[in-house]
């Protein structure tokens, strides 16, 4: 990697520390969305990483949005319909919805034109969503995971990844930021992983799971990476939370409701009073 700084996705994956990071989101992935089941599954973004790729659902999207650094090096086509904010017929048969075009994508997956903050698909009709960095080019984040909440059925589960703000990469891409040299491509402040609990929280969600890595220093070199390998191990045990990244698995609550009949008031039972044994005749003791 050049002295420069590389500020787009595709330029940055194609870099050591890209492919560092890469690799590690990738093996974790595998690993987790092997075991969830359902119908309808949504990778939003970053086509670079093939998050799905173990997963077994018979409809699986890549949804990609035209306005979104996190969907290069695609390319909307030039003369293709875009779906319209009232489309939301959602997945069918693992085809693209009516009036989204579908692009080349990865085998067994359509991949899905629409604008990310305005998902075209009905609510409560999705068992899985993965959102690999979305949050950190989307403008709104906030937006993004109501829409995420909104789309996805009760039961359903949302995978997040990230860089950690509270790690070594994380203050080199603060001090790059304000220098014009960030470290890591971002369209945004990078998330605490505590502010992200709160936020997923706040919307329902319960936190199953979560897990840091990439405790390597944040180089451009590939050879010095290698040479810190020993951190990883390290890393893991003494300082969890202040890997690089960071994989969120969270699982949609419903609150329900119980239905019950009136209420019935129960008239308070009174203690029953203590009474004298012999009860005195007045008549017959006035005479």
């Amino acid at each position: 990697m050049t002295d420069r700084a590389i500020i787009d996705w595709p330029a940055w994956t194609d870099s050591p520390p890209g492919r560092y990071v890469l690799e590690w989101e990738q093996t974790q992935l595998d690993r987790v969305v092997s075991d969830v089941f359902g119908y309808h599954a949504l990778q939003l973004g970053l086509p670079q990483l093939d998050a799905l790729r173990e997963n077994r659902m018979p409809c699986r999207g890549l949804v990609l949005d035209a306005a979104s650094g996190a969907s290069a090096p695609y390319a909307y086509p030039r003369g293709a319909g875009r779906a319209g904010n009232g489309d939301r017929n959602g997945l069918n048969n693992g085809a693209a919805p009516s009036g989204l075009v579908g692009l080349p994508a990865p085998a067994g997956r359509s991949a899905v034109w629409c604008d990310l903050l305005d998902l075209p698909f009905e609510a409560q009709s999705v068992d899985l969503i993965v959102m690999p960095h979305t949050l950190e080019f989307t403008s709104d984040p906030h937006r993004l995971l109501r829409e995420a909440e909104r789309v996805l059925m009760p039961e359903g589960q949302l995978i997040i990844l990230g860089f950690n703000s509270l790690s070594l990469w994380g203050a080199r891409q603060s001090v790059g930021k304000m220098t014009g040299r960030p470290f890591v491509p971002a369209a945004v402040d990078l998330i605490a992983f505590t502010r992200l609990k709160d936020w997923i929280k706040l919307l329902g969600f319960d936190l199953e799971r979560g897990r840091f890595g990439c405790y390597r220093p944040p180089l451009g070199s590939e050879q010095w990476l290698a040479r810190y390998g020993f951190m990883e191990a390290a890393g893991d045990r003494w300082w969890p939370i202040f890997g690089a990244t960071y994989m969120i698995k969270a699982i949609k609550r419903v609150r329900g409701m119980r239905l019950v009949g009136p209420l019935k008031v129960k008239k308070p039972v009174l203690a029953a009073g203590l009474a004298p044994a012999a009860t005195p005749n007045t008549r017959n003791h006035t005479q």
